[in-house]
């Protein structure tokens, strides 16, 4: 089995996400933590966990990118442990048996994203539609899959 896993290639996480996922935590992609949000009400940081946030299964923070990575035995069990865990606590499942299922059904839908190599990074793109939110995973190519772009930019700390 293979699970979408952050990875931060820059420290631009940090500084983007109102909380962000530490590097190698286990990941969803989180969107139903935006189903009650309302688009325009939400402060920038928020909005930019909206689009493009995987959500870490850790920290409960956002990661920009994930990598496809094959899982130790046991550990997407543990995943889903820790995922339901948060259900409960935070989304107020009303149970902890109806927890675990909804987190099994997102660590599946996890790793249905995953049909890739090994080591492949994934981005997220997410949208509010009239029908809700609807996501798109892209696949993330390779420097040298495309030519190896220069960096166009840095990110410099507020003052």
């Amino acid at each position: 089995m293979k699970l979408p896993r952050t990875i931060r290639l820059d420290p631009s996480d940090a500084r983007v996400f109102a909380r962000a996922a530490e590097p190698g935590e286990w990941a969803v992609t989180g969107t139903f933590a935006f189903v009650d949000a309302v688009p325009g009400e939400l402060d920038n940081k928020t909005q930019l966990a909206f689009k493009s946030g995987w959500l870490g299964l850790d920290s409960f923070g956002f990661s920009t990118f994930v990598q496809v990575t094959v899982v130790p035995e046991g550990e997407d069990e543990a995943a889903a442990r820790a995922l339901a865990v948060h259900l409960f606590e935070t989304y107020g499942a009303p149970d902890m048996l109806m927890a675990m299922t909804a987190a099994r059904s997102e660590i599946a839908y996890a790793a249905s994203l995953c049909d890739q190599p090994a080591g492949t990074l994934l981005a997220i793109d997410r949208e509010m539609t009239e029908d809700g939110i609807t996501e798109k995973i892209k696949v993330v190519p390779r420097p040298d899959e495309d030519g190896g772009h220069a960096q166009i930019w840095t990110i410099a700390e507020d003052c």
